[in-house]
């Protein structure tokens, strides 16, 4: 499949991936993910790449998430089988980028976030710059970290990752070293001359020419007050031990945590609890897209979209409301059958994956893609991030 929302080259050993949607600060639709997956599963047997490179076209960043307007009309009017479509290949390309064959280097330069952090950082050379903004908003508009995000943010140091997934967080250079979800940071102006080294002489070659001393994570300074508060058991007693900490960022971090879905908070507690015990991503990959679908069939997806999307009024009317109301059998419901998940990426009829620089997988042939509006905005968007706040409908139509 081929789009012109995302730019496919080989060009001097390098298998070039660009993503093209600058005014939605390259925002993913599912063509974008069929054609990114077309191109890997190409390049894996071509003798002429050496290495895949993804970078974002424009400069604001790499990726901003992915289509949420789509997925808000389908919660909407539609049965969810568009969004459940997209998030399994998705997935799928998350998984495959995870054990991809050769070297796949991903410039993490400007905002990266959701989905951006899917095509990114499972990638085996992950390279941030002093613009880099990182994070996993989905609590905010009433989801759950995805793309492998429970999986990524359950193996941070301490609870970092617990803290980024609950108040949605934006990580800093170091802090995406520090977490675990970058790994090498080179200053924005030589990522040209970076890329050049790449082709000419591989990635560790360039690495260690351009790399340097990322800076210091302001987020791992605080793991004083992160990890006795954050290693709660739930989210009642997170926020209680965050306001009584007396540390005035803790309790900045309550306020933030209590202005998103109680149901979304509980769930993605549990989620990311639950990922620390599992072996592959691709089993949590499987497990996010259960809870997914379910979600989407809960009113608070919806809702956290049209507040912070569709209509901007920034005030959610979470249902339930507190968090008192998300009982123990409430968050249950999302966790029903998810043993038995459908095994998309590791059961029988899966393909023939192999080994590869982050664990062994397997794929499947990509399913049909969802219809999808042009250039609506990313997840970013509906939270607000400064530098994405600005692609909003009418300039990216």
């Amino acid at each position: 499949m081929s789009t012109s929302d995302v730019l496919l080259d080989k060009e001097n050993g390098l298998g070039r991936i660009t993503l093209n949607r600058p005014k939605a600060l390259n925002a993913l639709t599912h063509e974008m993910v069929l054609a990114i997956q077309d191109a890997l599963t190409a390049w894996e047997h071509d003798d002429d790449v050496h290495a895949v490179v993804i970078a974002g076209a424009g400069e604001r960043g790499l990726c901003a998430g992915g289509d949420i307007r789509a997925i808000y009309e389908d919660a909407r009017t539609g049965d969810g089988r568009a969004s459940a479509a997209f998030w399994r290949d998705e997935y799928r390309l998350n998984a495959h980028i995870n054990r991809y064959g050769k070297p796949y280097v991903a410039l993490m330069d400007g905002i990266v976030m959701g989905g951006g952090v899917g095509v990114s950082a499972h990638g085996s050379v992950r390279v941030v710059t002093e613009r880099s903004v990182i994070g996993m908003p989905e609590v905010g508009i009433g989801f759950i970290p995805d793309v492998g995000g429970t999986y990524l943010l359950s193996r941070t140091p301490g609870e970092l990752g617990t803290h980024a997934a609950l108040t949605t967080a934006r990580l800093g250079p170091g802090d995406a070293i520090a977490c675990g979800l970058a790994d090498h940071f080179v200053p924005s102006a030589d990522l040209a001359a970076f890329v050049e080294a790449l082709a000419a002489e591989g990635p560790a070659a360039a690495v260690a020419s351009f790399a340097t001393t990322p800076p210091p994570s302001e987020l791992a300074a605080q793991r004083g007050w992160i990890d006795p508060c954050y290693s709660a058991d739930t989210i009642e007693e997170i926020i209680a031990r965050l306001r009584d900490s007396g540390d005035q960022a803790a309790k900045e971090a309550a306020e933030q945590i209590s202005a998103k879905s109680p149901t979304s908070l509980k769930v993605s507690l549990r989620a990311l609890r639950e990922a620390r015990n599992l072996d592959t991503l691709e089993q949590a990959l499987e497990r996010e897209l259960h809870i997914a679908r379910l979600i989407l069939a809960a009113p608070d997806m919806a809702e956290g979209i049209r507040a912070q999307v569709v209509d901007k009024d920034r005030n959610p009317a979470w249902s339930p409301a507190t968090l008192h109301e998300v009982t123990p059998e409430r968050v249950e419901h999302f966790f029903t059958g998810i043993d038995r998940a459908e095994p998309f990426l590791t059961g029988e009829g899966a393909g023939d994956g192999h080994e590869g620089h982050r664990g062994a997988s397997r794929t499947a042939p990509a399913a049909p893609p969802a219809p999808a509006a042009p250039d609506a905005p990313a997840v970013s968007d509906a939270l607000d991030v400064s530098d994405a706040s600005d692609a909003s409908e009418g300039e990216t139509r």
